[in-house]
């Protein structure tokens, strides 16, 4: 066995050789397979469903779609008996959480981040793409820390979107709207949805997502964002319906997180 000296003295040079004051650990500039992680997510907040709502659902439930405009919608898989409920969504759509969640991260190193990428997306409404984002090369942005809240985030944003379009299958919501989802062009379900509908819908996903152990903070900055948008771009309707109390909703999420720790919510 090795001396304890001669493990100091090696500790000692292995100090010697690393710079005084080096920073925090970075991370490559790049996210995660954002469509595996997706998957993921989709199989654990199936999972932790009852077995009566699972029956509505497909066991794999999530495709990802490769386009660029942000998409999240319910869809029935396969034909006739044999048909499940599913959940489609677009590469955009990942890179739209992507870009949120990072934003949001980063606002803990540089306060009014996330409001000033919002307002960029804000501005970017007219168009497919997402605006970069600002300063994005920073490596104050790409370190252990604020990547590890990025993808924390990111998590909570995509669970509770996919849990929300789950329910609409187990719920009924799909089956009654999808006829006029469907008739020519893809239209968003929550454009039809009632407030009791889209409320029901709500508390189902925040048990769901709960169960599955993601807290209701990243859903909350992904409505608060739209919330600050003056003008909502086309894919906010595929996250909530038009004219939302996006205030009252985010107060909803921490009342329903409250009750799950208490117990209480059902």
């Amino acid at each position: 066995m090795r001396s304890l000296s001669f493990i100091l003295s090696a500790l000692l040079w292995l100090g010697l050789l690393l710079p005084a004051g080096a920073g925090p650990t970075l991370l490559p500039h790049v996210y995660g397979n954002g469509s595996s992680l997706a998957a993921k997510l989709g199989d654990d907040l199936y999972q932790s469903l009852d077995p009566k709502l699972r029956a509505f659902l497909r066991p794999d439930p999530v495709t990802v779609q490769n386009t660029e405009a942000p998409m999240i919608t319910p869809i029935a898989v396969g034909e006739g008996e044999q048909a499940g409920g599913g959940v489609s969504l677009s590469s955009g759509y990942l890179d739209l959480i992507n870009h949120l969640a990072h934003a949001k991260a980063i606002d803990r190193v540089q306060p009014g981040y996330f409001e000033q990428y919002v307002l960029n997306l804000n501005r970017a409404s007219g168009s497919n793409s997402l605006p970069d984002l600002p300063n994005i090369v920073d490596n104050r942005f790409w370190t252990v820390d604020v990547m590890n809240e990025q993808a924390s985030y990111f998590n909570q944003m995509i669970g509770v979107t996919l849990a929300i379009n789950f329910s609409y299958h187990y719920l009924g919501a799909y089956r009654q709207y999808s006829p006029q989802m469907l008739a020519g062009k893809l239209v968003p379900i929550n454009t039809f949805l009632p407030p009791g509908d889209w409320d029901a819908g709500v508390k189902a996903a925040a048990l769901n997502c709960l169960n599955c152990a993601l807290p209701m903070d990243g859903g909350q900055a992904l409505f608060e964002a739209i919330d600050k948008m003056p003008r909502r771009p086309p894919w906010a309707a595929y996250v909530v319906p038009p004219n939302t109390d996006l205030k009252n909703l985010v107060n909803q999420l921490s009342q329903y997180q409250v009750l799950y720790f208490h117990g209480q919510l059902k």
